[in-house]
């Protein structure tokens, strides 16, 4: 994937608190932080193609019944947990300690690892002037890592295949992918292999934050498990959520007591 360094022994830290459980059928990594950048590396040691999954609550309870998204998931190399209520339900069907990354975090966490390697990512969605400013922001806050191409998200489908070739003859190890891509992750998955190897991400509000359009939620109100309060000022339809979160409750309860 163009000329980034060598992956030195020193890098190749083991990844010996990487662990996959299953929570109601579907599947989550769990990875300790200090372990993280050794789990990056040995996949792109792999020369292959890698999705990972920013996995919520709400997103499990969606693979878990829709099959094209629960294919993407089950198939996903890392599926990271980013909802307090997959940790607490991890540790109550399985006694394991989960550990929970915030989505904004996981993103800058992963640009430092390919930084340090002067590894290469490509910018792909949101408004022109949004990925203008994010790419701006994210040379300014990460100058090693190279950014070996950007498009705008809302293409029309005709552009399709012009994008595709554009990732494909960079080979990026990270394709960084948000809102305006038609079919959002699904995206990813119907373009897997075509898209050549590497690592590929898909976060809605991503870009948005890097060019300080929206902020995302505080520490606190995410270490506490209260972000999702207010995504429902924003969108007070998700109000409503706490019906399939009280269903999701009753679940456990069903795999406790009944599935082994």
């Amino acid at each position: 994937m163009g000329t980034e360094k060598d992956i030195t022994a020193e890098d190749e830290q083991p990844a010996i608190d990487r662990q996959r459980v299953e929570l109601c059928k579907v599947p989550i990594d769990i990875i300790a932080p200090e372990h993280l950048s050794g789990v990056i590396y040995d996949l792109l040691k792999e020369k292959k193609e890698h999705n990972i999954v920013l996995l919520s609550l709400w997103d499990m309870l969606r693979a878990r019944r829709s099959g094209e998204y629960r294919t993407y998931v089950t198939r996903a190399s890392l599926v990271i947990p980013i909802s307090k209520s997959l940790i607490s339900g991890i540790k109550f069907l399985t006694g394991k300690k989960a550990h929970r990354y915030m989505p904004f975090d996981f993103i800058i966490s992963i640009l430092t690892i390919l930084e340090k390697r002067e590894f290469s990512c490509y910018l792909l969605g949101g408004r022109r002037k949004v990925l203008l400013k994010t790419e701006q922001n994210v040379r300014q806050t990460f100058p090693r890592l190279r950014i070996v191409g950007r498009f705008p998200g809302y293409f029309k489908r005709h552009e399709e295949t012009i994008v595709i070739k554009a990732i494909k003859k960079s080979s990026p190890s990270l394709l960084l992918a948000g809102k305006g891509i038609r079919g959002k992750e699904r995206w990813i998955y119907k373009n897997n292999i075509v898209l050549g190897e590497g690592m590929r991400l898909w976060c809605s509000d991503i870009f948005d934050v890097f060019a300080e359009r929206k902020r995302h939620p505080s520490r606190a109100a995410f270490n506490s498990g209260l972000e999702w309060i207010g995504y429902c000022f924003q969108n007070p339809l998700k109000f409503f959520r706490i019906f399939p979160y009280i269903g999701y409750k009753f679940l456990l309860l069903f795999y406790k007591l009944f599935v082994k």
